[in-house]
């Protein structure tokens, strides 16, 4: 399963200054109420809360204080092979700060080594600037030679957010997932309070029972509560307005959360009795994703009692 969306900042005064010094090859520093200077620079002071107003540029060099090995990276990490992370005191500040360090093992880095910034090829304003720090041997420290920068270049970024993961089914889901794949619709009942989960959960969140009676519901209900989408977004693929709306199967106790098409976003309703369009066989997999939408019925609207208490 994946999540993935752009996170969009704007980065403000000190951000904005500290990421538009990166792009130029030059670290900034926030100078602290009590004159320490920290890399990255805070917008605020972490003891008095005030503003951080003054920075002060710093070297790329520096001294590892501690550090971890990373045998094995994974994705979105600074380098795809072995490397370690480690806190680095830049000279020039009072705290370290987190970064990667390129060194072919582990018996390459130690505790007090010089370490310097390797600078990605193109540089635009972002912590991936440092591409990482590799060993600096006795090189000469070096920094910015002034703060003279001008006005901050960079004001905003866009952080790609991606999360992957397994999601391991129960028991009870399989059943729901393999069902899927059918074209069948599995629920659970409770054998005290008698209402029906789908998708099962295993027990019931009310009596706290296991739910073992399974139930083939219908691919047809009532539309409880929905919402009219009208914001575009990246990615987006069906045309706006459309309505996102939960769905209440024929023999059901809870409600779940689909598309509804083939009806003017105007004309939605709640009440409104649907059906599910399939995708065609070929193309079933053992996800939700197999009912493609739901659509109107054309027969009367269900009784509002019959569906209040799912609001």
């Amino acid at each position: 399963m994946k999540v993935e969306f752009d996170y969009t900042r704007s980065l403000g005064s000190v951000l904005s200054q500290f990421m538009s010094a990166l792009k130029q090859h030059s670290v900034l520093g926030g100078v602290l109420a009590d004159g320490r200077v920290v890399v990255p620079p805070p917008e605020f002071d972490p003891v008095t809360h005030d503003a951080i107003t003054e920075l002060v540029p710093v070297s790329d060099h520096g001294t590892v204080q501690s550090w971890s090995w990373v045998p094995e990276p994974v994705s979105q990490q600074p380098l795809t092979k072995p490397f370690a992370f480690a806190q680095i005191l830049l000279d020039g500040s009072d705290a370290p700060l987190l970064h990667a360090v390129d060194v072919d093992s582990a018996a390459d880095i130690s505790t007090g080594m010089r370490v310097r910034v390797r600078w990605a090829e193109e540089t635009i304003g972002s912590i991936r600037d440092i591409a990482c720090f590799e060993p600096a041997g006795d090189g000469e420290t070096t920094g910015s030679a002034s703060m003279d920068f001008g006005p901050p270049e960079v004001t905003g970024i866009i952080s790609p957010v991606n999360l992957a993961y397994d999601y391991a089914a129960s028991p009870e889901e399989t059943k729901f997932f393999r069902g899927l794949s059918e074209g069948k619709l599995f629920g659970q009942r409770c054998p005290v309070c008698k209402k029906v989960y789908i998708p099962p959960r295993g027990a019931c969140p009310v009596d706290g029972v296991p739910t073992a009676e399974e139930i083939e519901l219908p691919d047809r209900g009532t539309l409880t509560t929905y919402c009219v989408v009208n914001v575009p977004f990246k990615g987006q693929t069906i045309p706006i307005p459309y309505v996102s709306a939960y769905v209440l199967l024929d023999g059901a106790d809870i409600a779940f959360l689909h598309l509804i098409l083939d009806i003017d976003a105007a004309d939605v309703r709640m009440g409104m009795r649907v059906e599910a369009v399939w995708k065609p066989r070929e193309e079933w997999t053992t996800s939700l994703d197999n009912i493609k939408y739901f659509r109107p019925t054309g027969e009367p609207d269900a009784e509002y009692d019959t569906y209040k208490h799912h609001l």
